[in-house]
């Protein structure tokens, strides 16, 4: 992965607010240069050159909120214990001496960890920060001038958008919103294909619906479905499309045209007719759940302007493509592999990792400084070939990143629900938001890691209360909403007159540290390409304004305090609402 920050930011407090407050809020900037200030000298300026600060935040708040294990990876090079090291690196800082408005203090602990807690100035001030941007706090501009494309759904137009197909849409895009709250110029794009044998079988299936539509009480027979069977005309083809949405469209062409289309040769009416309806289709389920996409890339194109071929003689050329039993083989077993890759069958028909290789060539070369893939776990095994063929090309395969995700098994009363496309038993995306809602589809696609299996609970799903976690981070946002509006009935207002240095209660400091993370959490999320750090943040967020508002007053409370905790409820809000635009979820003021 590239444009990954050298300093690793586990913590992830917030580096990016702008320096024209009384302070610079920029703490890790400003920690990394003291320390780094530090170790040179103790190292007499030899330090390896690949030596990097750590700072990550402590589990037990009572540690600081920052610490770094400095001293521990220096004891080698200083042939020093960690636990001496540390105390002569804090004597140091002490001696700069370290800015009082950023840091309260600097502790020593454990076998030499070195712990930074900040001042309350510092917090007070980043908090009117956040205030003052509003709607634009927690973006930076880490990735201004790089261009990033990012390639997800890419379903070939088959059928309706299924519930995986759901979690591919829901990751890629949150993706696509990532890199764009880090100053990316993003461009969202899908690939299909409208010309393989999948689209063949679709407009043949069709075809076959409506030739029993326009000629009715014609030769029939049983085929299996799911666990029982579907009577089908005579002529449906093997390994047909079974979905209700097929007779739709059969009998879209048959009000369109009667029985006009029964001499058709061949089944290509069908098939464009059937593309066009499935697309419409694809692109409203999306556009429920807020995904619009900049780009559609056809596969097809690859092999009309010839890039496919000229991509299998540009690996023969290189030596890594022959011929053999009429197919052509790329020889991946020079790169590794137990044995060699078909690109190209003995049919004629190329395998999909040619256009793929084709296509990925094309993103490089439209200029894009990262590709992003978002792909199944299907693809685990095969993906490499294809960033093998782009180095073999004299491309940079770093510069393309594949997001792998596990699948999604839909529960309902605990039990497993089927799903098959070609069997017609399967729920579609529509399906699973008519019944949880838009909001909740996408936020459950996002909680848990990509790399881990995920299991939708339809019960938790629907279930308005605290155990539902997209319901409890939208009922704090509304809850918020509500204290601010009863806040202003009684005249409390917010501006710049604002005494913040009020806040001073161990809770609203928790509070106020949880909020200045949200740009870092951003940018790791970014980094890491995992939208579930941000749903886990959110939640933290939740949990420390309840545990806020638990100890602290606002309505009844002394005017000036009161309005204090009130700014802090805004930045909550701020924060809440901001995270969950990134998720692509909705922020209601109301529930």
């Amino acid at each position: 992965m590239i444009w990954c920050s050298k300093l690793l930011v586990v913590g992830l407090v917030n580096r990016r607010l702008p320096t024209h407050l009384v302070i610079d809020l920029s703490m890790l900037d400003y920690l990394e240069s003291a320390l780094g200030r530090v170790i040179r000298g103790l190292a007499n300026g030899d330090l390896p050159a690949d030596f990097q600060l750590e700072f990550e935040q402590p589990n037990n708040p009572e540690h600081g909120d920052l610490s770094t294990n400095a001293a521990l990876k220096l004891a080698r090079l200083l042939k020093k214990s960690p636990r001496v090291i540390a105390e002569d690196v804090v004597a140091r800082l002490r001696q700069l001496p370290l800015d009082e408005d950023r840091i309260e203090s600097v502790e020593i602990a454990g076998a030499g960890f070195i712990n930074f807690r900040f001042s309350d100035r510092y917090l007070h001030l980043a908090l009117a920060e956040i205030l003052t941007q509003g709607e634009a706090f927690g973006r930076t501009s880490g990735g201004a001038g790089k261009r990033v494309l990012v390639e997800y759904v890419s379903a070939n137009p088959t059928g309706p958008l299924t519930v995986g197909h759901g979690r591919n849409a829901v990751l890629g895009d949150t993706i696509a919103n990532l890199f764009a709250s880090c100053g990316y110029d993003v461009t969202r794009e899908y690939y299909f294909n409208d010309a393989g044998r999948q689209m063949r079988i679709l407009g043949e299936s069709v075809k076959a619906r409506y030739e029993a539509l326009a000629r009715p009480g014609g030769p029939t027979r049983l085929i299996e479905a799911g666990e029982g069977h579907v009577v089908v005309p005579e002529s449906f083809p093997e390994d047909g499309y079974l979905g209700d949405y097929i007779v739709d469209i059969a009998r879209g062409l048959y009000d369109q045209h009667g029985d006009g289309l029964l001499s058709t040769e061949g089944a290509e009416p069908f098939q464009k007719a059937a593309q066009e309806a499935i697309f419409k289709e694809i692109d409203a389920t999306l556009a429920r759940l807020g995904i619009r996409m900049d780009e559609h890339f056809n596969e097809h194109s690859l092999y009309t302007s010839g890039k496919v071929w000229e991509t299998v003689d540009a690996l023969r050329e290189k030596g890594y493509v022959y011929d053999k039993d009429g197919a052509i083989w790329f020889e991946t077993t020079r790169l590794g592999k137990d044995k060699d890759t078909v690109l190209v069958k003995s049919t004629g028909e190329p395998t999909y990792r040619l256009p793929d290789i084709a296509y990925h060539v094309a993103k490089l070369e439209r200029g894009f400084d990262l590709a992003i893939d978002v792909f199944g776990a299907d693809h685990i095994a095969t993906y490499p070939d294809v960033l093998d063929g782009v180095r073999l090309l004299g491309y940079d395969p770093s510069r393309i990143d594949v997001v792998i995700y596990q699948f999604v098994t839909l529960v309902r009363n605990g039990q497993p629900v089927k799903m098959s496309t070609r069997k017609a038993t399967y729920e579609t995306l529509d399906d699973l938001m008519d019944e949880v809602g838009e909001d909740v589809t996408r936020f459950f696609f996002l909680m848990r890691s990509s790399n881990t299996h995920l299991e939708f609970d339809l019960d938790l799903a629907k279930e308005a209360s605290e155990k539902n976690p997209v319901f409890y981070l939208q009922y704090a946002h509304a809850r918020i909403c509500s204290i601010l509006r009863k806040a202003a009935e009684v005249g409390f207002g917010f501006d710049a007159t604002t005494d913040l240095t009020l806040l001073r209660d161990q809770s609203e400091i928790a509070l106020t540290k949880s909020l200045l993370r949200l740009p870092d959490v951003l940018t790791n999320a970014t980094a890491t390409r995992e939208p579930h750090r941000v749903a886990t943040y959110l939640r933290e967020v939740a949990v420390a304004f309840s545990q806020f508002y638990q100890h602290c007053r606002i309505i009844g409370e002394e005017r000036t305090l009161a309005t204090a905790r009130m700014a802090l409820a805004m930045a909550t809000r701020t924060v809440l609402r901001n995270g969950l635009a990134v998720l692509g979820v909705g922020a209601p003021e109301q529930m």
